[in-house]
């Protein structure tokens, strides 16, 4: 008898989308394409119940266009539990270009996407992300309404990283509260890795309140800049992940928390700003409860951004928008009580509370 064998690659001809591992009830995923732009876009609705799917627009390098379909479900359906969570009534949705920002990018390109946009007639509405600019989404604003995070000028709500900076600092302190008794964090030992934006004035806070601050990125040149600017030390060691350190920030891109990492690291709290921080949600998450490391919840602490653009969509002004940021100290203190008295991880806390807002919504409509 011959047994046939199916290769990973195989199963990808055959369900190149639906097969995905990382494919999870979503809703539609539209491929964009355009020739004479040179655009390659995904965008991934993963959820519409509470309300049109918002998530940025990620321009990124990638290695191939399997990593970046990975990329756009896994986000996209974050993005469903980040607006679930901070009670906005926002579905889940994300975007992504796939090409080196610095060099391929061009007014042209950035318009016919908008136009893609457009064409989903509101299911989908953009913001800004890794990789484009408040000037992008201006540019895409003269081809649809459908995007949020525009200039000020313009009636937006301009760029959004200031706020997602301070979510994940009230994110942060609040994980220190629980963790050590004290949300004080002065003297705390904080490692921020990735300093664009968001990790920027995440690092500005943490130095005003007196943290001893470390900082590591890809980018040599921003590493000294930044800490040329706030005083903060530069990491040097060979391990980052076994840094001895109170908080470890990741700020950079998602998957950091893995089979390789999670074991080593040695700091007793993990707040940061990046997306998909647990390679696996539900592996990495038990372990770091195993060892008593508290995760604050990525989609809980960096929804500070989205909840700044929505305030576009819900006519509320900056400092609303920074009134609901600084409630996620209590939320996040909610999830680890509620983590903690079911026994589970505060992932799964934070996921189990999202998903139950998403199902009453559902019941409610369809009655």
């Amino acid at each position: 008898m011959i047994t046939e064998v199916t290769t990973a690659n195989e199963l990808h001809k055959i369900d190149p989308v639906f097969g995905q591992v990382s494919f999870k009830d979503h809703e539609q995923i539209v491929f964009c394409h355009d020739k004479d732009t040179g655009l390659k876009a995904i965008i991934g609705i993963h959820n519409t119940v509470l309300g049109p799917a918002l998530g940025g627009t990620r321009m990124w390098k990638y290695a191939n266009e399997w990593e970046a379909l990975n990329d756009v479900l896994r986000l996209s359906r974050g993005m469903t539990f980040k607006s679930a969570i901070s009670g906005l009534d926002l579905g889940g949705g994300k975007a992504v270009i796939i090409g080196d920002s610095k060099i391929v990018k061009t007014p042209e390109m950035i318009t016919k996407f908008g136009e893609y946009v457009n064409s989903l007639s509101g299911r989908y509405i953009t913001a800004e992300d890794v990789g484009t600019t408040t000037e992008d989404m201006d540019r895409i604003n003269d081809v649809t309404k459908f995007v949020t995070g525009i200039s000020e000028s313009r009636g937006g709500s301009g760029n959004p990283s200031p706020v997602t900076a301070y979510g994940v600092y009230m994110g942060m302190k609040a994980a220190a509260k629980y963790q050590f008794g004290t949300d004080n964090l002065e003297g705390k030992r904080v490692l921020v890795q990735g300093i664009g934006n968001v990790g920027e004035t995440l690092v500005k806070h943490l130095t005003n309140e007196g943290a001893l601050v470390q900082i590591t990125d890809l980018n040599e040149a921003r590493v000294e800049e930044i800490a040329k600017k706030y005083n903060a030390q530069i990491f040097t060691g060979a391990d980052l992940y076994s840094a001895d350190v109170d908080i470890y920030a990741p700020c950079a891109l998602g998957a950091t928390v893995n089979d390789e990492t999670v074991n080593k690291i040695k700091a007793r709290v993990i707040a940061g700003a990046a997306n998909n921080q647990l390679a696996n949600e539900v592996v990495h998450g038990q372990i770091l409860k195993d060892r008593g490391i508290v995760y604050a919840p990525d989609f809980l602490i960096n929804a500070g951004g989205i909840i700044n653009v929505y305030g576009e969509i819900a006519g509320y002004d900056k400092a609303e928008a920074l009134k609901r940021t600084e409630n996620i100290y209590n939320t996040t203190l909610e999830i680890f009580s509620f983590a903690e008295s079911n026994n589970i991880t505060t992932h799964q806390a934070a996921l189990n509370i999202a998903q139950n807002r998403v199902d009453e919504r559902k019941k409610e409509t369809a009655k």
